[in-house]
């Protein structure tokens, strides 16, 4: 079962069983998916769609920083409950091992010894751990380690 599929089987269930928050959280994952679709005109793999959910959970943990600076918590706990709903969706995450082993042998792979080499290096570790890691920290550890 494709994650599309998944999420159109969830939206059915949440709509049966009269879970609101829930079913309105799956219906806009469902049509940010559909948008991408539509804009560019192709069938989404559960590769991109796992792109959309991260680019969702994204945004929702920079608006739940907003929302705390702005003191509205009724605001915060709506986006912590959408950002736990997508998350369920995602893969687990990585531990910090894991991910400083794949660092390490990507810089060993492609023999990178200064931040000039940081692309190349970062290149590979994207592909490896799509979904499964935060690319903003992960090229601020490329970076420490280079550096």
């Amino acid at each position: 079962m494709t994650l599309k599929e998944r999420l159109t089987e969830d939206m059915k269930s949440a709509m049966r069983a009269g879970e609101k928050d829930r079913l309105g959280v799956v219906r806009m994952i469902l049509a940010g998916i559909k948008q991408r679709e539509v804009d560019e005109r192709i069938a989404l793999d559960d590769t991109q769609v796992l792109s959309v959910l991260e680019k969702m959970a994204k945004q929702r943990k920079e608006s739940i920083t907003q929302f705390e600076s702005g003191g509205r918590a009724d605001l915060v706990a709506k986006e912590n409950a959408e950002l736990t709903l997508i998350q369920s969706y995602l893969p687990a995450q990585m531990s910090d091992a894991e991910l400083d082993a794949m660092i390490a042998e990507a810089i060993a792979a492609t023999g990178a010894t200064t931040v000039k080499d940081m692309g190349k290096v970062m290149g590979i570790v994207k592909t490896k751990a799509a979904g499964r890691a935060d690319m903003g920290a992960v090229g601020a550890r490329i970076k420490q380690k280079l550096g």
